[in-house]
């Protein structure tokens, strides 16, 4: 008898949260996929929600959008997501600070979650993906699909943790 595997599990800045379910980006598909079907798991906390409805809500955001397509694409991230509560998760060491704090609470989370990515678009955030004292990967968009695409094709397992 043959275990699966528990879900790979992930936080996801709100860039790409924005491009899987409100611009659907055809190059976040397997990422989508993946998420839908339960084989990625993504952790988020009530200020990151929150931030996204701010984001979505945005008179200068979605021009020609309906409201209730943002609200939707709120909806649909949010049914994916696990939420973790403040207090809740694992205890966080020291981190290595981002340059920018605003990014620095995707880190904790990361950490707090013990989730074995970070996928991100800001360029802070990616700088320090070559910090030895990140207990999990911190990935480009693009890098998190074609480690999510590799073992498809070869039949093997996801790389968790770089």
């Amino acid at each position: 008898m043959t275990s699966a595997l528990p879900p790979l599990s992930v936080v996801l800045d709100t860039n790409v949260v924005l491009d899987l379910y409100v611009f659907e980006d055809p190059a976040t598909r397997v990422l989508w996929e993946a998420l839908e079907a339960g084989r990625v798991v993504a952790w988020v906390e009530e200020g990151m929600l929150a931030e996204l409805g701010y984001v979505l809500a945005s008179r200068n955001f979605l021009r020609g959008r309906e409201v209730e397509a943002r609200r939707t694409a709120l909806e649909r991230y949010r049914a994916r997501a696990r939420l973790l509560r403040e207090g809740e998760g694992a205890p966080v060491a020291e981190l290595p600070r981002c340059k920018d704090r605003d990014d620095q609470r995707f880190l904790v989370l990361a950490a707090r979650a013990r989730v074995d990515w970070l996928v991100s678009k800001d360029k802070r955030v990616l700088s320090m993906a070559d910090r030895r004292e990140m207990p999990f990967a911190i990935l480009t968009l693009r890098q998190a699909v074609a480690r999510l695409e590799t073992p498809a094709r070869a039949g093997g397992a996801i790389e968790r943790v770089s």
